[in-house]
């Protein structure tokens, strides 16, 4: 089991100068940093056995699984848990209907390794321990309030067919690859003081410097547009596999309600991929993968929204924006985006296989004069480019 524990230092030798090189990849950075554990203790450890070890420990995602010990204290938000009297709600039919949400509770609980954290989703811990769960709320007269009563008598009532079936290993999203993972822009603040670094903060002013052209900023008093919809956008964050900080501006799409007609968004089919590369093969074609960064930003916003700035827009924040681009989060994003991609390959002489939309096609001849067709796979924001020399293709797009 992997112990918390923060990097001090590089190591450097007898003269001064760092011990190891760096490398892109984890698994061959032999930089030697002096390491510190809770307890003070200091160990040196090589950075690509850190990494061995932190990979060894989570899923192919990069998160840790651990046991639950006990649910040990609970906590109600009074601003988003529901309460009895908002516990029902009344359909288009005048039908009564129960909320089934768990938002606005949060558990103490305390994991076999000997540590504990408040779980800020109560919906997490209802899928990986239902039974416990539920004979915490009902040992806590819980089970009549809004986030348990829905669920907690039926899970009582099947829980030996609940317990033979159930994983039972909470899968930790605090943390990815043994790194505290901030929730919030606030938050990242906190994590590097701690840490004593800048990565998050750096993360953020990355994506801010990249998302800028998807932004008008109505300046002083200007008044929202008229039929524009106020929505609410923020911060999500990640941990790449190499450790490299992601932080990603999106828009709360789930605000919006565009018609399918303008959110719907075909990507190419898994055995249109494996037909190509066949095609490839036999043709001595070269494969070239390509992924577009920020490739929404390319495409006109559908919809007519604005929003609040926040705290990542720094000095700017509390002003009235206007999204003039595409931004991640918004249902109809992927249409524009592909509508966008769809236009360019056409002035690029590729025609849409009939067999599937997303694969795109152009004659073309070798150096020797083998007539064949060069293919053109896209996956959102992934392009998979086929033929004598792809990168020519690749440039151009």
């Amino acid at each position: 089991m992997q112990s918390p524990a923060t990097v001090r230092r590089r190591k450097c030798d007898h003269e001064g100068n760092p011990v190891g090189t760096s490398h892109p990849n984890p698994v061959l950075d032999t930089r030697v940093y002096e390491v510190e554990f809770e307890d003070g203790k200091q160990q040196e450890y090589a950075a690509n056995l850190i990494a061995t070890r932190i990979f060894a420990q989570v899923d192919d995602e990069g998160y840790e699984h651990i046991l639950m010990d006990e649910i040990i204290e609970y906590k109600a938000d009074g601003g988003h848990a529901v309460k009895r009297d908002d516990m029902y709600i009344v359909g288009k039919n005048g039908n009564k209907h129960m909320r089934r949400t768990t938002k606005g509770w949060k558990l103490l609980v305390t994991w076999k390794d000997g540590s504990s954290d408040w779980l800020p989703l109560l919906a997490d811990l209802k899928e990986s321990d239902p039974v416990q769960a539920a004979e915490y709320a009902v040992a806590n007269q819980l089970e009549n309030e809004p986030a348990f009563v829905w669920w907690v008598k039926e899970t009582i009532k099947r829980r030996d067919r609940i317990i033979s079936q159930v994983k039972t290993r909470y899968q930790k999203h605090t943390h990815k690859f043994g790194i505290e993972v901030p929730k919030n822009v606030a938050d990242t603040l906190a994590i590097d003081n701690r840490n004593g670094n800048t990565l998050w903060d750096d993360s953020i002013k990355l994506e801010m410097k990249n998302v800028m052209p998807a932004f008008k900023f109505l300046e002083g008093d200007m008044p929202a547009p008229v039929a524009h919809k106020k929505i609410q956008c923020h911060m999500i964050f990640d941990i790449k596999i190499d450790f490299t900080r992601k932080a990603r501006f999106v828009a709360g799409g789930h605000l919006t309600d565009p018609p399918a007609s303008v959110s719907y968004s075909s990507v190419v089919a898994h055995d249109s991929v494996r037909i190509t590369f066949m095609i490839a093969a036999l043709n001595d074609l070269s494969v070239l993968v390509a992924d577009v960064g920020n490739a929404y930003l390319n495409a006109p916003c559908r919809e007519k929204i604005w929003f609040t700035a926040g705290k990542e827009f720094d000095s700017r924040a509390g002003t009235k924006i206007v999204l003039v681009r595409a931004l991640y989060g918004l249902k109809t994003s992927g249409a524009a985006w592909r509508a966008h991609i769809s236009g360019n390959m056409r002035e690029l002489g590729f025609e849409p296989s009939d067999a599937d939309p997303d694969i795109w096609m152009r004659a073309a001849t070798k150096l020797d004069g083998f007539k064949y067709y060069e293919y053109i796979l896209i996956y959102v924001d992934d392009i998979l480019a086929l033929g004598e020399h792809p990168e020519k293709v690749m440039i151009s797009l």
